[in-house]
């Protein structure tokens, strides 16, 4: 059975992931009418993983015995003036995720629900590879700089883009 304390603070990361899935579908439409087909397929695969993430933590809840709660998700504010300033406000964005995770992660130790402490290791382990993603992605835009035929062959494989941490052996 979850503490109220655990239960709100998952509903409130519940919160935060649904948040993100609206953020990730904001840039994907942004990045399709820019004729960015590239963009638009990963950030659109950002936002079902997104939503998969919140599911996750939706399920965690009801089966540990609390009521997960759907709250209303925000209309994400983003500067949308071009793609290099759309990826630096992803690494902003994984980075606050990143943060809310962890607080997270201290409260199940505060409480010694060594449990969902477990269950969240796995959110923590996937923000590293979200923020080192951003991070690659952002290196890869300032190699290209201001060279189109950099940012058409960059478009082009972002439709294919697969984590580039390397799996530990």
């Amino acid at each position: 059975m979850l503490s109220q304390t655990i239960q709100a603070a998952l509903n409130g990361q519940i919160s935060v992931e649904g948040n993100s899935s609206q953020i990730y579908l904001a840039m994907a439409s942004w990045a399709e009418v820019q004729g960015f087909e590239g963009i638009s397929t990963f950030m659109y695969a950002q936002s079902d993983e997104e939503r998969m993430h919140m599911l996750k933590l939706v399920k965690y809840v009801n089966q540990r015995g609390g009521e997960a709660k759907i709250s209303a998700t925000v209309e994400p504010v983003l500067d949308l003036s071009n793609y290099k300033v759309l990826f630096k406000q992803l690494l902003i964005h994984e980075e606050k995720v990143s943060q809310s995770i962890n607080e997270l992660v201290g409260i199940t130790l505060d409480e010694r629900d060594y449990a969902t402490h477990n269950f969240l290791q796995w959110y923590v382990s996937e923000q590293i590879e979200e923020e080192a993603n951003a991070r690659y992605i952002l290196d890869k835009i300032n190699l290209i700089g201001d060279d189109k035929g950099g940012l058409y062959l960059f478009d082009n494989e972002m439709k294919n883009f697969t984590s580039q941490i390397p799996t530990p052996q």
